[in-house]
């Protein structure tokens, strides 16, 4: 996002975080309820476009929205929506990208809550990790032709009562209405979100067997460092890069592993 979308976005952040501050505000109704709104305006290209209409003003977007949903959602969810289509956006499609965000952010905010979010950091990751080496399941959960129920039944035979419930519900929601992203983009984007809730990255560390406590540490330290902020490691095991430990911290890739360094050797000497 860039220019008006981007301040009107870290302003919503800001309410939600207000809002969600108060232990009685339920942070899980708020996430259906901002969902349903996502889901409303990706369908409805119309009122899209005139809740980001800038020949209109603020209170007249923030006044249409309540004349249509003010009996669908809750006060709080209201409210919310209220204030992000009086803001100003760059495009349409970004405010719907910014509630949905919103909707994700407000799981997690419950996950945090019952001090389940690490635990839902790396169930997103292990999940990820697990659609990406079966075919079949990515097949599946792609399958246009199988509806939103067929999936969600699907994803809760896999996942329901294994993982925390947050973690299906983003993952199902990413899987029903993926609105053009792939799994993989999604559950990056979710890990990447739920790292922010404790202001740090996320780091993907594959080794080949699996790091001692004391090498956790020293990597996450080490990281840390370099990147200036805390570092959650995600953990994967491949015995095919023979020793070390290759690491990718966003779109940069920190290559330590044996069979990097065989390969690279391989193409200097073809060279």
């Amino acid at each position: 996002m860039n220019g008006a979308s981007r301040d009107a976005l870290a302003a919503a952040r800001e309410r939600l975080d207000a809002l969600t501050d108060n232990a009685s505000v339920d942070a899980t109704k708020l996430a259906d309820e901002l969902a349903s709104v996502t889901a409303l305006l990706h369908r409805e290209g119309t009122l899209r476009r005139a809740l980001t209409d800038p020949a209109q003003s603020g209170e007249a977007k923030a006044e249409l929205l309540r004349r249509l949903l003010g009996g669908q959602l809750g006060a709080d969810s209201l409210d919310l929506v209220s204030g992000m289509v009086r803001g100003r956006w760059s495009r349409s499609r970004d405010l719907v990208d910014s509630v949905e965000e919103l909707a994700d952010s407000a799981d997690l905010i419950a996950a945090q809550r019952a001090g389940a979010l690490d635990d839902v950091e790396d169930e997103l990751f292990r999940f990820g990790r697990i659609a990406t080496g079966s075919p079949e399941l990515r097949g599946a959960l792609r399958d246009r032709v199988a509806g939103d129920t067929a999936k969600s039944t699907l994803l809760h035979t896999l996942l329901g009562g294994r993982v925390n419930p947050v973690t299906e519900r983003l993952v199902t929601r990413l899987v029903t209405a993926p609105r053009g992203r792939s799994l993989e983009h999604g559950i990056e984007s979710l890990s990447r979100l739920a790292a922010a809730r404790r202001d740090r990255m996320v780091a993907e560390v594959v080794s080949a067997v699996p790091l001692s406590d004391r090498q956790k540490e020293r990597l996450g330290a080490a990281l840390a460092k370099i990147y200036g902020r805390r570092v959650h490691l995600n953990l994967d095991v491949d015995p095919a890069i023979i020793g070390g430990v290759r690491v990718r911290v966003g779109d940069e890739v920190i290559n330590g592993s044996i069979a990097d360094r065989l390969e690279e050797a391989a193409r200097r000497m073809a060279g």
